[in-house]
């Protein structure tokens, strides 16, 4: 098997740090499903002695951390969750408070930088929670929990200041986003 197939799976895993179906990747990466499947056995093996390991689900793929380093993880987890929420995590909730249900791609549309780190924080705190979209079932979306709505002190979300506005105001930055796309401008 290609080592620079390989590295391009694990590269794929890495960035989207999601799972991912292999018929994406055999599409993306220009090859056979079976290339896909063998390349992702040698990528298991590989990792098989390091700290992370690949997860092989339902024709989806991803990375995790191995199992026998969830004591150290814990401890991260712990020290995360203690921390404050940070600029970049208030903005990413508030965003999925008005805008919600919201993919990964409008969230870094809207607030013009990545944020996944901002997301994980998030989805720890069980502030957000990842969900199937209601349209594609291949897309993720993230809606606030009622815990978020416990941290931010609402008994529904739409009592959040200028609710209806703000929401209407980011439904046109979205549109505005998908017909650039569409227009290929």
């Amino acid at each position: 098997m290609s080592n620079e197939l390989i590295s391009k799976i694990e590269a794929v895993l890495f960035y989207l740090a999601e799972p991912v179906d292999v018929g994406f990747l055999a599409k993306t990466l220009e090859v056979s499903k079976k290339d896909i499947i063998n390349a992702i056995e040698e990528l298991s093996q590989n990792l098989r002695e390091r700290g992370i390991r690949v997860v092989n689900h339902n024709d989806e793929v991803s990375l995790a951390t191995a199992p026998e380093l969830a004591g150290l993880i814990e401890k991260i987890i712990k020290e995360e969750r203690e921390r404050d929420l940070g600029r970049a995590g208030i903005e990413t909730l508030s965003i999925i408070a008005y805008k919600g249900p919201v993919t990964k791609k409008e969230i870094e549309y809207i607030r013009g930088v990545n944020c996944q780190y901002a997301l994980r924080t998030l989805l720890l705190r069980g502030l957000v929670e990842r969900k199937t979209g209601a349209k594609d079932s291949r897309v993720v979306v993230y809606n606030i929990t009622a815990e978020a709505l416990r941290f931010l002190g609402l008994n529904k979300i739409s009592d959040l200041p200028e609710y209806e506005e703000v929401r209407k105001s980011l439904e046109v930055d979205i549109n505005t986003i998908n017909e650039t796309t569409t227009d290929g401008n």
